[in-house]
């Protein structure tokens, strides 16, 4: 039987310290995009607004030109979800033949791919781009969503490539003894399986894509195809010292990722439990 002590009740309070200190930055976050110039200016960090004002949101989000927030967005919402939809497709096959094929080559190929998640992609940063820029793959989303493709494959082939390991064949030899093709079984059957992997593969590619910084201002830089992090660099450092909007900038670039992590939660988390039923 549970009993409520004196070291329950301390352990409760530190878990609550812990608690408020972790979301202070983000309450100071909300708070100081809440208020006007002159009070972001002149009021302390952690003091409320005295009133709601929506300037800073209304003017980060009606800016133009190269650095536009709202272009920069859908910019940025284009290539990661093309990216996704490329690593899903083309990584949920490339898993499949490889876990279901019992030969050397198969077997060679799966440790390339460990291989490759290892290496940091940095590394050959210089000759892609100089590939990239040879066949007009820079400056623009298509470019961004191969690049994408490429570096994110080994990722998305090792964790399909998992599932696809601890799945039962039945399930493609019942679709093949009804007549389907085994390209139908594998996308009506075994893929709609894979939700949990096709999750975690769709979080972890998105939070990647999203937030990268690096690659698009290499292979984007002096386009008019910026992504959101490249355009709050830009935006940030034109704006100095007006943090309202400097913040509101930031809650913006939060906001599709967390409503697209809080879609896809059940089959992330589905997906390092290991689970294949729900």
């Amino acid at each position: 039987m549970f009993r409520y002590t004196k070291f329950t009740a301390v352990r409760e309070v530190l878990v609550w310290v812990v608690t408020l200190i972790g979301l202070l930055p983000l309450y100071i976050l909300v708070v100081t995009a809440l208020k006007s110039d002159k009070e972001a200016l002149s009021s302390s960090a952690v003091a409320p607004p005295t009133s709601i004002d929506l300037g800073a949101f209304v003017s980060v989000l009606t800016s133009t030109g190269r650095n536009s927030i709202p272009m920069s967005i859908l910019n940025s919402v284009i290539i990661t979800a093309g990216s996704i939809a490329g690593l899903v497709l083309f990584g949920s096959v490339a898993a499949y033949v490889i876990a279901r094929r019992t030969r050397r080559w198969t077997t060679i190929t799966y440790y390339l791919v460990l291989i490759a998640i290892i290496l940091p992609a940095q590394l050959g940063t210089v000759p892609l781009y100089i590939g990239a820029r040879s066949i007009g793959l820079t400056g623009n989303a298509f470019g961004m969503i191969i690049l994408w493709i490429g570096i994110l494959m080994p990722l998305s082939v090792f964790l399909y490539a998992s599932f696809f390991r601890g799945l039962s064949t039945e399930y493609e030899e019942a679709a093949v003894i009804d007549g389907a093709s085994p390209v139908q079984a594998f996308f009506r059957v075994v893929l709609p399986l894979m939700a949990p992997a096709t999750g975690t593969v769709a979080i972890l590619a998105g939070l990647i894509v999203w937030n990268d910084f690096f690659n698009s201002l290499i292979f984007l830089g002096g386009s008019t195809t910026q992504t959101l992090p490249v355009a709050m660099y830009t935006y940030v450092g034109g704006l100095v010292s007006a943090w309202n909007k400097i913040f509101a900038v930031v809650i913006i670039s939060m906001i599709p990722i967390l409503l697209f992590y809080m879609f896809a939660q059940k089959r992330f988390i589905q997906g390092f439990a290991g689970g294949l039923k729900g």
